[in-house]
C-alpha cells in the first residue's frame, strides 16, 4: 500500500492525514546530493532497520534487519559505495546510522537513486523517526515512531511524494 507525502508535511495512509517532516530544502524533481530536499517521486520501500536495543523488530512486508554501531550508509559522490550501505570504519563520507538520539531507532531505506545509482543524485534517503518537535530533514520523511510503527505494520511498500 502506498502513502501519499504532501509537501506541507502530512503523509496520507488509508485516506486519514498523519503529521509528518521533509527535508529543510523542500520538495524537488531535481533532488541533488547536499540540497536538503526530499525527492518528489513513487519511493519503494526496500529494508527496514531498527535499533534492537531501544525498539522491538517492526513488522513490515520489507526485510527486517538490526543495526550495530558498525554500521553506516555511504554519502560521498566520489565513493564506489555511494547511496549503499557500508560497514564502518569506511573512508567515506557516510552517516552513522546507529544514533545516540532516536531518529535511526527505526529506519525504513526507500528507493531513491538506487536503481541505478547515479552520482550526486542524492543519498540516504529513508523514512525514519521525527523529533518530538518534527523539526526539518536533512531530505528523508520522518513520522512518530507509533505512526511509523502502524504504516509499516499495515503494509506500506511505497511513499508518493508530491511536487508543489
Amino acid at each position: 500500500m502506498e502513502a501519499i507525502v504532501h509537501p506541507d508535511g502530512r503523509l496520507i495512509w488509508r485516506g486519514q492525514p498523519i503529521r509528518c517532516s521533509l527535508g529543510q530544502g523542500g520538495v524537488r524533481v531535481n533532488k541533488v546530493e547536499g540540497d536538503g530536499a526530499t525527492p518528489a517521486g513513487v519511493l519503494p520501500v526496500r529494508r527496514i532497520f531498527y535499533r534492537a536495543d531501544r525498539v522491538p523488530p517492526p513488522r513490515g512486508l520489507a526485510p527486517v534487519e538490526p543495526i550495530s554501531s558498525s554500521d553506516g550508509w555511504c554519502d560521498d559522490p566520489d565513493e564506489r559505495d555511494y547511496n549503499r550501505f557500508v560497514r564502518l570504519p569506511h573512508d567515506g563520507s557516510h552517516e552513522q546510522l546507529w544514533r545516540q538520539d532516536a531518529l535511526y531507532d527505526v529506519i525504513v531505506v526507500l528507493g531513491w537513486n538506487d536503481r541505478p545509482v547515479v552520482k550526486r543524485r542524492g543519498s540516504a534517503i529513508f523514512l525514519h523517526v521525527a523529533t518530538p518537535d518534527y523539526a526539518p530533514t536533512e531530505g528523508c520523511v520522518a513520522l512518530a515512531l507509533p505512526d511509523l510503527s502502524r504504516v509499516l505494520a499495515e503494509g506500506l511498500t511505497s511513499v508518493r511524494v508530491l511536487a508543489v
